[in-house]
């Protein structure tokens, strides 16, 4: 099966604009500085009820964190709050790319959006960003009701290599003693540095994102070849029992797709309420860059209205 004409103009003209990541272009700096050069698309932000700036604590002798927290149009009075996590591979993007996708999930499932600006990689090597993740999800716990939020109903999302900071940061409030989550929203996850599996080798080239990107983003991520089986560098290789549910969205392009998919019939094994959904004829990174596509808002809103689903149950504690 090939890309339909219009998912191949898409992949194109997204490939151009993208530095050859693990072949010409090796060095971080320089795929950011190639990105910024990149002209900003003129497009009005979708209005919410309110944006604000954060600076939240860190781990124990690390920076501050920045969050940017989005309010949602028409919400109940004390809404449910998700904590997303962006992608980028751990070593690009931050709260500005995903900011469409942000206030579109705000107003969309009705929720506080808090979005994480981890440290990212190289200069940031594992565990640092697992472990922003995990100490904003803490403090956003613990500032909920403050916030305007439900602290009963809270969330974790990510998309690609903020899946995976999602999933891990579900585990490791799972193994620390809170807080309790309702749901994990886990779009084309980026769990498994083998890098090995079916679609690896089926969809390496052409489809945009490449393996040999996603191996690039692993060598800049990890310090040593010991953390490949590290859990919560690794969440593919963790004990799943006791996690929240998840919905669990792939794209058929994409490298990724089998590890997120395996992923789910794990969490499903371990006894864990899942829904995997494949999205045929799209390619990794297309829920938050391809909006103009007709199977994008049809994913974007399934992915959604799980989440409100999700989150409108009784409370978890």
């Amino acid at each position: 099966m090939t890309l339909s004409p219009e998912w191949q103009s898409f992949v194109d003209a997204a490939a151009a604009a993208f530095p050859a990541l693990g072949t010409t272009v090796l060095d971080a700096a320089d795929a950011r500085a190639f990105l910024a050069a990149r002209p900003a698309p003129a497009v009005e932000p979708i209005p919410v009820a309110g944006v604000e700036e954060w600076l939240v604590p860190g781990p124990e002798g690390a920076p501050q964190v920045p969050v940017r927290l989005y309010r949602p149009v028409d919400a109940e009075p004390v809404p449910a709050v998700v904590v997303f996590y962006h992608g980028g591979g751990f070593v690009l993007c931050d709260l500005d790319t995903h900011d469409r996708f942000c206030r579109t999930m705000a107003n969309a499932a009705g929720v506080i959006v808090v979005s994480v600006d981890y440290r990212r990689a190289p200069g940031a090597r594992f565990p640092a960003a697992a472990e922003d993740a995990y100490a904003v999800l803490r403090w956003v716990a613990e500032h909920a009701e403050s916030l305007g939020g439900d602290p009963d109903r809270l969330a974790v999302a990510g998309d690609s290599a903020g899946g995976n900071l999602a999933a891990v940061a579900a585990l490791t409030a799972r193994d620390n003693g809170g807080p309790d989550l309702a749901f994990q929203l886990l779009l084309y996850p980026m769990l498994d540095p083998a890098c090995d599996s079916r679609s690896y080798r089926d969809n390496a080239e052409g489809y945009f994102t490449t393996a040999a990107h996603l191996r690039w983003y692993w060598q800049q991520y990890l310090n040593s070849d010991a953390e490949r089986s590290d859990p919560y560098a690794n969440p593919s290789r963790a004990d799943l029992t006791g996690l929240p549910p998840a919905y669990i969205a792939t794209a058929e392009f994409d490298p990724l797709r089998d590890e997120g998919e395996e992923y789910g019939r794990r969490l499903r094994a371990a006894g864990v309420e899942t829904q995997i959904q494949r999205w045929s004829g799209t390619v990794h990174g297309f829920m938050t860059m391809a909006w103009h596509l007709r199977e994008t808002q049809r994913a974007n809103d399934s992915a959604f209205t799980a989440l409100r689903a999700a989150l409108s149950r009784a409370p978890v504690r």
